[in-house]
């Protein structure tokens, strides 16, 4: 059955989800607040900023007004930075306050980040802002993908988690096709912190590019990378397996091997010795990377998480201490037994 769809956020992710539902026969609307990139969505179908290569089918409406873009919908996709998701958020309620729908929209989030000094995951957040009696429920919709490639209709594997497993189908026969798969997950907790936190090892991804490491050094940040992630998450409840699936090792093997993502470009810029304010100034897009590495040091510090690599990271980022001194000193550490899950989860 056709449904109406606002993606709420019109960057290169939410140009590319637009693009998927459009595909499926949905009524795909995009909401942006910049009006220039609206008008060049409405008139020249392109999105030049965030993918200069792609043309979007004539089909594809990009609005300005809340109100107009919200009207009606069976579904709201939040594709935002995560620093603007409460107070979009908000507005969204107040619209559904004031114009009193007569169904209740679906809540899918594709965003991957941490709020600051709060620490809130993004559905916990949508949870306070939307309330129950204004929504069916939130989705979170997350997993290895590059918009650039899902616009090409590349093949990609991502995950729907919502602990109602009906809500999670909900999305899963909303976006899948013959080459967008989804797969639905109950482990929300997992799904949104391995989404988040793989973003800082991306970062320390692209900074060992940068400095000229090969192959080995990637695959131990990596491999090792994860191992912080599972920790963090199993402290909050996480399920651990949830970590060697698509929101855990898939999204991380994309984020840390590619160019088109924009936490390793940023760390490939650190590696090469940019100051991260240049980099950040530079790269016309936001880098979650940055912003999630604070909250995992903070939450880590926290729980009483070690999670050394993370550490060194936010001292690079944040302290302006040298990259090379930093790698040095992970590598000196005391030396350990390989964790396993069973560990883990202790």
């Amino acid at each position: 059955m056709k449904q109406k769809i606002a993606v709420l956020g019109s960057g290169s992710w939410g140009t590319a989800l637009a693009s998927v539902l459009d595909s499926n026969h949905h009524e795909a609307r995009l909401w942006g607040n910049v009006p220039e990139q609206i008008e060049e969505i409405n008139t020249k179908h392109t999105n030049k900023h965030y993918l200069p290569e792609f043309v979007l089918a004539d089909s594809i409406k990009a609005y300005s007004d809340l109100e107009e873009v919200l009207c009606d919908v069976d579904a709201i996709v939040f594709v935002l930075p995560t620093k603007a998701i409460r107070v979009v958020a908000h507005q969204v309620s107040e619209v559904l306050d004031r114009t009193n729908p007569s169904k209740k929209p679906m809540i899918i989030h594709a965003s991957k980040g941490l709020e600051q000094e709060s620490h809130k995951r993004i559905s916990v957040i949508l949870a306070e802002e939307l309330p129950s009696d204004q929504i069916q429920d939130v989705v979170v919709l997350s997993g290895p993908s590059h918009a650039e490639e899902v616009v090409k209709q590349d093949i990609t594997t991502i995950t729907a988690a919502c602990s109602d497993l009906d809500s999670a189908k909900y999305v899963q026969n909303l976006f899948s096709n013959g080459f967008f798969r989804i797969y639905t997950n109950q482990d929300v907790i997992g799904v949104e912190l391995g989404a988040a936190l793989k973003n800082v090892i991306a970062v320390g991804a692209g900074a060992l590019h940068g400095l000229g490491y090969g192959d080995n050094a990637k695959a131990a940040l990596m491999t090792r990378g994860l191992t912080e992630i599972s920790r963090l998450g199993v402290a909050f409840g996480a399920d651990p397996l949830t970590f060697i699936g698509l929101s855990g090792v898939g999204d991380l093997i994309v984020t840390c091997t590619s160019v088109h993502s924009r936490n390793w470009r940023c760390g490939n810029q650190l590696g090469q010795g940019v100051p991260i304010e240049d980099v950040l100034e530079n790269m016309g897009m936001v880098v979650e990377g940055v912003a999630t590495t604070k909250a995992a040091y903070e939450l880590a510090a926290q729980k009483g998480i070690d999670m050394p690599i993370t550490t060194a990271i936010y001292r690079v980022i944040y302290q302006n201490e040298d990259l090379k001194t930093e790698i040095s000193d992970l590598m000196k550490r005391e030396r350990k037994s390989e964790a396993s899950l069973k560990s883990i989860e202790k």
